[in-house]
């Protein structure tokens, strides 16, 4: 059988493809473990930017229904407590930049854990979709929580509530995703991206992603005491001693990861 999760490490990047195309890449337990565990595989220091996308026509169209309704099933209590919830924060806590590749439909949880991602960028062809309200469900897999930070609450509770499909070349405009691209170019452009981040300063990488974070829960006095420790250790890092070096003599910065 298949893995349902393909991995590979080039040039740095921490490649992770959902592989389930006849199920456009729907999550079931097997799939859901593997993506955590695969997560946890990218925090090894050769990897310095994981490239998220899916196999086939979808991305991920979000949740197995039928592992849902299986009496043999992990029930829904399970599935976000140990299915969802931890691959939201096993992107959010990985020190590498994430950046979701949108290759075609990425609905329910599919296009939540997309929108949790560092950078998402899109095929013209793809589209978003919060599919939970027409099954009686709430979005969930941060769901709630990163859309009406990146588009407005009206937005996103429209989208949410009507359960409206998203064009990619409408994701853009809204601010959801950073960009969409022309179907053949789209691989190429998402993988330079995360290739540029493979070969940036890791580690400041890693403090700017923190710093986001926090952003979301702490006030400016507080923000700006959380600037002040993180840059503090970014300056003790060798990439800024080689990025300033580098600067001083006009050359390109060389950076390490340290």
């Amino acid at each position: 059988m298949a893995e349902s999760i393909l991995f590979s490490i080039e040039d740095g990047i921490g490649k992770i493809t959902l592989n389930r195309p006849d199920k456009l890449n729907s999550f079931n337990r097997e799939m859901a473990l593997q993506l955590q565990a695969v997560l946890k595989e990218c925090e090894a220091p050769e990897i310095r930017s994981v490239f998220l996308t899916g196999a086939g026509k979808a991305f991920s169209a979000g949740q197995d229904l039928a592992e849902v309704v299986d009496p043999n099933g992990p029930g829904m209590a399970r599935i976000l407590s140990e299915h969802y919830n931890p691959i939201v924060m096993g992107i959010r806590d990985l020190k590498k930049p994430v950046v979701a590749a949108v290759n075609g439909v990425a609905a329910g949880a599919g296009a939540n854990i997309a929108l949790g991602c560092d950078i998402v960028v899109a095929a013209k062809s793809a589209s978003f979709i919060q599919a939970f309200s027409k099954i009686g469900l709430i979005p969930d897999s941060g769901g709630t929580f990163y859309l009406p930070r990146l588009i407005g609450h009206q937005k996103a509770s429209a989208l949410m509530l009507l359960g409206e499909k998203v064009s990619a070349e409408e994701a853009e405009r809204l601010g959801m995703i950073y960009q969409f691209y022309e179907d053949d170019q789209f691989i190429e452009q998402a993988l330079s991206i995360a290739a540029k981040l493979a070969t940036m300063p890791t580690v400041g990488l890693a403090y700017t992603k923190k710093a986001l974070q926090w952003s979301f829960t702490h006030a400016l006095i507080e923000q700006l005491a959380n600037e002040d420790k993180l840059q503090q250790r970014a300056a003790n890092t060798e990439d800024f001693k080689e990025g300033v070096q580098a600067f001083l003599e006009k050359r390109a910065p060389v950076f390490k990861g340290k």
